[in-house]
């Protein structure tokens, strides 16, 4: 789905925005007319509220939008995407001022309530549309909403149509788009090519597991990003219960967003050596399944006990770091649906990201606030480590005692990055579970944006 703005010159209707604040100033400089015609409907100036003005003909010739009291402001994001999910189809363009909003994230909340997945069910089209508002980097935020459209329909989409071999074809797909390079190592030239655990945990799927490797750009600063592609989790011979494995097609969210951020990166020409690494598998069952308490060799040479098989993540993005590493990128960033005890922390809308440098921590944390993808710090604590250290092997892919699970994991991959390296992790839940404005139910981008909006103070572009 494109989500774009409309074009500057095109037939268009006015839309004003009033807060609940500067309301009754409007209203009195309205005529009686619609004065009388919005006391009569019980229009507001709450977040959602819209109402058409009518001319002297009754034909509607302008809106009227309310954006909500500086409190709910405050607890809102995305509040012009409620006013564009309740206007009638057209084209507005904004008269008067935001209302306090501020324009970029206002002008990506309107595309973003566009969006729409309808591969499987034709429903309500898009809407309306808008003319940007003056001072809205239009293709900035345009292309911001096309990665975050396809990180969306990639995560929506059942793995039936989503497996890892469609999950290649979309890699190959966006590839073409920017004549990016892209090579992928599929089912047993994994082991020839030494990714024994990214073979192990998908070798049991009647789709070959897979390593797919994208690269964009020849200067600048070289930045590698690495997303968890499971398109299924059975959870393997360890098994999760069915209500567990419902949402298991998001399990590939984190390549999704990394796939989505690339495409922002790639659409917004940015100078930089851009790599995506994507790990793509099925943790699925039959008689070759890897077993609780196998030791598998990794990529790095680090031995890992299989204390769950549920804990299949960790595996295959291990061996896609160690690669990754023995390249010494300026930045290294993972992102993954990971672990459940993140979402215990912080619940789905907060993204929780783990940095080796604290300076790259500050950056991530301000961009969040500025691009409206909101993130939260968590530690290496090096105290744990102790936890993911087996007797019999160098790592424990899943310690006992139910303690900082999503730390544990984050230092069990730290353990595959280069020493010195810059590296951020992010242990994310790509769906969105309550719809809220330019946010419906389904999969989600997280920490893209903060990312993206983050990259030039990191690495200097």
């Amino acid at each position: 789905m494109t989500l774009a703005f409309a074009a500057s010159d095109a037939i268009s209707t006015p839309l004003h925005l009033v807060s609940e604040e500067s309301y009754p100033a409007w209203l009195s400089g309205q005529s009686a007319q619609v004065q009388g015609w919005l006391a009569g409907s019980g229009f507001s100036a709450r977040i959602g509220k819209v109402a058409m003005l009518p001319g002297t003909d009754g034909a509607p010739v302008a809106a009227v939008a309310g954006v909500g009291d500086d409190n709910a402001r405050a607890r809102s994001r995305f509040v012009l995407g409620a006013t564009q999910a309740a206007l009638p189809g057209g084209t507005y363009h904004i008269v008067g001022g935001l209302a306090g909003l501020d324009a970029q994230e206002a002008a990506l909340g309107w595309l973003l309530a566009r969006y729409r997945f309808d591969r499987y069910k034709s429903g309500k089209g898009p809407g309306a549309e808008l003319i940007a508002p003056p001072g809205v980097d239009t293709a900035r935020i345009e292309a911001m909403a096309a990665g975050e459209a396809l990180t969306r329909d990639l995560i929506n989409t059942p793995t039936s149509d989503m497996g890892p071999d469609a999950l290649e074809q979309a890699a190959r797909d966006l590839a073409g788009n920017f004549n990016a390079g892209i090579e992928v190592i599929t089912g047993e030239a994994l082991l020839a090519q030494n990714f024994p655990m990214i073979h192990a945990v998908g070798r049991a799927s009647a789709t070959s597991p897979r390593l797919i490797d994208m690269r964009c750009g020849d200067r600048g600063p070289s930045l590698t990003l690495v997303g968890k592609g499971v398109c299924f989790d059975t959870g393997g011979l360890n098994i999760k219960p069915g209500a567990s494995m419902g949402l298991m097609k998001k399990d590939m969210g984190g390549a999704a967003t990394v796939l989505g951020l690339a495409q922002m990166i790639m659409a917004l020409g940015l100078t930089l050596r851009l790599r995506v690494l994507i790990p793509a598998v099925e943790n699925a069952i039959d008689g070759s399944a890897y077993r609780p308490g196998d030791v598998l060799t990794s990529r790095k040479g680090l031995t890992v006990e299989i204390n769950n098989t549920d804990a299949e993540g960790r595996l295959v993005l291990a061996d896609a770091l160690a690669l990754a590493s023995e390249d010494s990128p300026d930045l290294l960033v993972s992102m993954a649906t990971l672990t459940g005890a993140a979402r215990v922390a912080v619940g789905p809308d907060l993204a929780p990201f783990y940095a080796t440098e604290p300076n790259v921590a500050a950056a991530l944390k301000a961009a969040g606030d500025a691009a409206a993808d909101p993130v939260w710090e968590l530690p290496f604590h090096a105290p744990y480590e102790k936890m993911i250290e087996p007797d019999i092997a160098d790592l424990d892919n899943s310690p006992k005692g139910g303690f900082a699970g999503s730390i544990t994991a984050a230092l069990f991959l730290r353990r595959f990055v280069g020493d010195g390296a810059r590296y951020v992790h992010f242990d994310i839940y790509g769906w969105q579970p309550n719809a809220t404005p330019a946010r419906p139910v389904g999969g989600a981008g997280q920490g893209a944006r903060a990312i993206l909006h983050a990259l030039p103070g990191i690495l200097g572009l």
